[in-house]
């Protein structure tokens, strides 16, 4: 049917998501995968079923496939963006051409991905679109001399600017988002998911280490066979 499944679960999420899917086999799974993790899903099987659903019942995510029979899939998601609807949007399809990733995405898709899929990197996709949209109405994050807004989407360390790039902005905010809690690889790594980056075996340390050279305190301290935290008592 399409759909890879590594094994790992992670804790439950409670989003209501919408998935708009015409293939049972693939609807099945993707359902299945996303229940074990804990979200709640509705399954509509074509455009009309899926504007049906939406004037019933409030989501969280909508999981939109763009061959769908009758009214295509990009046509869907145009019908609820001019209604207002900014609801996050992922398009999971077998069309794999960049014309179709760039319609798809000036459209007001959040995220693309091309079938077949691993149910573990689409929960991942999931809870990253999750966390950029609670740090958009999350207050300015502090640890020590560093200030992160969300809103602006700018750090400062006391008064200096920080010069970050997209990845390491979105590392550092995790990082903040814990205190100075040790966050694990894979929740650093998920974080980079909302870009659509492709994850290289070294992708994090090289991340972390240019974050590293931007920052003079705290230090990002490396807990081996765990993750990072940030050290409030020394400085980079």
């Amino acid at each position: 049917m399409g759909i890879a499944n590594t094994g790992f679960r992670p804790a439950a999420e409670n989003m209501r998501i919408l998935l708009v899917e015409d293939d049972t086999l693939v609807g099945d799974g993707i359902c299945t995968g996303l229940r074990q993790d804990g979200f709640e899903v509705a399954w509509a099987q074509n455009g009309t079923a899926a504007e049906a659903a939406f004037e019933t019942a409030s989501f969280d995510l909508m999981i939109l496939d763009l061959g769908l029979p009758g009214k295509d899939g990009l046509e869907v998601l145009a019908a609820q963006r001019s209604a207002g609807n900014q609801i996050p949007a992922i398009i999971l399809t077998a069309r794999d051409g960049i014309g179709d990733k760039v319609r798809a995405l000036d459209g007001g898709a959040d995220d693309y991905l091309v079938k077949p899929i691993d149910l573990d990197e689409l929960s991942a996709r999931i809870r990253a679109i999750a966390r950029r949209d609670h740090q958009m109405e999350t207050p300015r994050l502090r640890f020590g001399p560093l200030v992160l807004d969300p809103a602006a989407h700018q750090a400062w360390e006391g008064e200096r600017s920080l010069e970050l790039s997209k990845s390491e902005y979105l590392l550092l905010a995790t990082l903040l988002d814990h205190g100075g809690k040790v966050v694990s690889r894979t929740a650093l790594l998920e974080s980079l998911y909302v870009w659509g980056h492709e994850i290289g075996s070294n992708t994090l340390e090289v991340h972390i280490h240019n974050l590293r050279k931007k920052l003079r305190s705290p230090c990002i301290r490396t807990v081996r066979g765990v993750g990072y935290q940030l050290d409030p008592d020394h400085s980079c």
